[in-house]
């Protein structure tokens, strides 16, 4: 079935997007043995063809060899620009895919445009997310690594998965050992954010700077227990031996409770000063820094 939809992909960046959706929807599953919605809860519209990632790659691998002497780097954004506002998750992975394969012709300016595939939620999942952030942004900081400062600014948008791309793209490099300062820094920065997938990618991207240098890991827990979320805590401690990860989460909520003890009378009086402020808070929109 597969092999078919291959030769179907065929044509101008436009054509060969129209191509990928429908040999995707030939590929689809009903939910069964395999019901990929269940990892995306809350995820808004999302759908789902319930096709695998072998099969997601092996067609953006055969689009890519179909067109690898006749397209450049611009067809191949033109290809998934096409793609990544699609509702289904696997048609925007293709897109992601097709253009990853042109990793050596990446430059500075497609920052701007992976970005914009991220601010205006085309990528509204923490997977699409995470694909542009390790395999598009990823590549692009270590080509330049003098584009890894912009990431800063990345980590105060309003938007959730710019956010959260902000510290998943450092990852290429954190596993290199690289950008280690500019890493800790946005996860800092990050520590105070709400979003349970904010978090939770802080607590991966610590654990990859600490693989090189775990000591320097477990120093920062230490030192910054007090203002780290428990579920980014337990992510970065993954990779420490059980008796170190006891004492770490033992520390921290020595901490914590501390600073719960210490904001009490300040969360009171914010309590007081909301009652007072009446209907004004209904319009206030939740979650937004």
């Amino acid at each position: 079935m597969l092999h078919s939809a291959k030769a179907r992909v065929t044509g101008t960046p436009a054509e060969a997007a129209r191509d990928a959706r429908r040999a995707l929807a030939r590929l689809a599953r009903p939910p069964g043995g395999f019901d990929a919605s269940r990892y995306f809860r809350g995820q808004g519209d999302l759908a789902f063809y319930n096709v695998g990632t072998g099969a997601t790659r092996a067609l953006a691998r055969s689009i890519h060899h179909a067109h690898a002497d006749q397209w450049s780097i611009d067809d191949a954004l033109a290809f998934a620009d096409a793609l990544i506002g699609d509702r289904h998750l696997e048609v925007k992975s293709v897109g992601i895919e097709l253009v990853a394969r042109y990793r050596r012709d990446f430059a500075p300016g497609h920052l701007a445009v992976w970005k914009r595939w991220l601010a205006d939620d085309h990528s509204a999942n923490w997977a699409t997310t995470d694909s542009i952030s390790v395999s598009l942004i990823g590549p692009l900081l270590l080509q330049h690594p003098e584009l890894a400062p912009r990431l800063r600014i990345w980590a105060r948008d309003r938007n959730m998965w710019v956010r959260r791309a902000s510290i998943v793209g450092l990852i290429p490099r954190a596993r290199r050992g690289e950008s280690l300062d500019l890493v800790y820094e946005i996860a800092r920065r990050l520590h105070a954010d709400e979003e349970d997938l904010i978090q939770k990618a802080v607590g991966w991207a610590l654990r990859e700077a600490g693989k090189l240098d775990m000591p320097r890991l477990e120093r920062y827990l230490r030192a910054n227990g007090a203002a780290i979320p428990r579920t980014t805590l337990r992510y970065a401690i993954e990779r420490f031996p059980e008796p170190s990860r006891r004492a770490l989460l033992q520390a921290t909520r020595i901490k914590n409770q501390g600073r719960t003890k210490a904001q009490g009378p300040r969360l009171r009086a914010q309590g007081s000063r909301t009652k007072a402020q009446g209907l004004r808070v209904k319009d206030q929109r939740p979650g937004t820094d």
